[in-house]
Order: structure tokens, then C-alpha cells, then sequence
């Protein structure tokens, strides 16, 4: 049997940041929705995730428009 699944410590600290989003970004919480790629709230939270990331490794700067 494959061993495919997140450890348990994981998916309860990713319920919680996900809550976090949700209640700060008054968006609705749905347990359901952690890890379904299909549910808006969850594509949204992603975005934020990468946007987070985006900002982390631009150093805090703000992000420059590039010339057309």
C-alpha cells in the first residue's frame, strides 16, 4: 500500500491557515473545500498563497509594471 497522504500534523496546520484566509478575507470557510482544486474559496487561497510567495522573494518591495 502507498504511503500518499500528507502526514496528519500537516493537513490540520493547512486547516488552519485556510480558516485564517477565510476569516480574515471574509470568505465562507468550508472544511470540504481544503484540497479541492474545484472550489473558488480554495483557488483563491492558492492565489494569496503564491502572491505571499511572489512578495517574499521580491525582498517586500512592491512590484514593478513591466514596459508594453
Amino acid at each position: 500500500m502507498a504511503n500518499n497522504f500528507p502526514p496528519v500534523n500537516k493537513i490540520f496546520d493547512d486547516l488552519d491557515k485556510f480558516r485564517d484566509y477565510c476569516r480574515f478575507e471574509g470568505k465562507p470557510f468550508n472544511e470540504k473545500d481544503l484540497y479541492k482544486r474545484d472550489a473558488w474559496v480554495w483557488q483563491a487561497y492558492g492565489k494569496y498563497q503564491n502572491y505571499l510567495r511572489a512578495k517574499a522573494r521580491n525582498g517586500g518591495r512592491d512590484f514593478q509594471q513591466r514596459r508594453a
